[in-house]
């Protein structure tokens, strides 16, 4: 099969901007890889604070109020922002029909294990409160985001709460202790992610707790029960055994899955859909897959 032109441009333009050592730096890098995409002029963006935790509205013109997408962004737990993922947020928003509702949780190292996740589920509840149906409420995530995704899933079903109407995961992590092959196998196709930089972030994460604790790594964790997953992943990419793996333990416990991987694809390529055909393509596919489950 040919490689994708798009993704390529993409792979030059992370080769020009390598990732730097300091962790602010870090920080604004993520950020302008995330405004490589731009903000359509029809979206209207509002600042928000879910009971503490700092978040933001995005509406398209064809919202439904009714529906929202909590999402949880990338970036190894250590960076990423509204900022970084605003564009692309705002367009699976459109796709999908819904207003999201994007959460700045807290990162480490300034704040470690399990802020972030108590963050999230803090978001998910100050919707549900907020008066929106927990079955027409998507949550979502990319990479570490895609993690707690699940994460807060568990914790809301041991809880004994309302679990949302679906969720939608790109480029998921969900095994901190890196077990899967394509660590090595995909290491020299995938510019974003490699498995020294993702040992380093599970350092600064975790302080100590087992990587295997079923909120920092839910691939080890019971998954029955849980609602419709969409998960999607690049073939070219680091992580695509955590996707691979996190589908099959999914569907052994019954849960209904549906697994999308495109071809040619690096690490959260979605990043990049208003470069990247197949970026635009898995919004897209995301928006039907998430009208669909909300009925």
């Amino acid at each position: 099969m040919m490689a994708d032109p798009e993704i390529d441009r993409i792979r030059e333009i992370l080769a020009a901007n390598p990732r730097p050592a300091a962790l602010a730096e870090r920080r604004e890098r993520l950020d302008m890889l995330g405004r490589t995409s731009n903000l359509p002029p029809d979206i209207r963006v509002e600042p928000a604070d879910a009971n503490g935790v700092a978040a933001e509205w995005t509406m398209s013109p064809e919202a439904d109020p009714s529906r929202v997408m909590l999402f949880l962004h990338g970036g190894g737990y250590v960076s990423g922002s509204l900022l970084s993922h605003r564009a692309m947020v705002a367009e699976a928003g459109r796709q999908a029909k819904l207003r999201t509702f994007a959460l700045a949780y807290r990162l480490a190292p300034e704040n470690q294990f399990p802020a972030a996740l108590e963050d999230a589920v803090t978001g998910f509840r100050f919707l549900v409160a907020s008066g929106i149906d927990p079955s027409r409420i998507v949550v979502a995530g990319d990479s570490a985001g895609g993690g707690m995704t699940i994460a807060m899933m568990i914790m809301l079903r041991e809880a004994g709460e309302a679990l949302p109407g679906c969720a939608w995961c790109i480029s998921p992590w969900v095994d901190l202790e890196m077990t899967g092959i394509s660590m090595s196998t995909k290491a020299a196709t995938d510019p974003m992610i490699q498995k020294p930089y993702l040992e380093e972030l599970t350092g600064q994460y975790l302080n100590g707790t087992d990587a295997s604790n079923q909120l920092a790594s839910p691939l080890y964790a019971n998954l029955r029960g849980l609602p419709p997953l969409l998960i999607q992943c690049g073939s070219a990419e680091t992580l695509l055994d955590d996707s691979l793996r996190l589908s099959a333990a999914a569907a052994e416990v019954d849960v209904r899955t549906t697994l999308e991987v495109y071809p040619d694809m690096i690490h959260v390529w979605p990043l990049f859909h208003q470069h990247v055909a197949a970026g635009q393509r898995a919004l897209v596919s995301a928006g039907d897959f998430i009208r669909a489950a909300l009925g």
